[in-house]
């Protein structure tokens, strides 16, 4: 698990927002940031699953960020954007791999609608 020095990059964490018609179904809007923390990113090695999603235009990351009461309502329905480079990445899963409550694992697709 990344130290404190290891959270060099800048994220925005964003959830889609939505309104509601006359007949009160949700129409989805778009992602809205909620909040940005520190993160730090590590590139999936080069299995041949992550191969061929790169052929694709994909690039798997895991984005690690610390625990808290915010990053830990983060579900695959949100969104993460890399504030240093604007680069979009849909979330697959997320949950706190370590069972320590010190970090928030989300596993990422970048190129690949959310």
């Amino acid at each position: 698990m990344p130290g404190s020095g290891d959270l060099v990059e800048r994220i925005s964490l964003g959830k889609r927002g939505g309104t509601e018609d006359a007949y009160g179904n949700t129409i989805p809007g778009d992602f809205e940031a909620k909040f940005e923390r520190r993160a730090q990113f590590i590139m999936k090695p080069g299995s041949e699953a992550v191969l061929a999603a790169r052929l694709q235009g994909q690039q798997p990351v895991t984005i690690i960020v610390r625990f808290d009461s915010e990053t830990s309502a983060v579900t695959p329905e949100w969104e993460v954007v890399d504030l240093r480079t604007n680069a979009i990445y849909s979330i697959q899963a997320a949950a706190d791999m370590d069972r320590k409550r010190q970090w928030w694992t989300m596993v990422c697709v970048a190129g690949e609608a959310p």
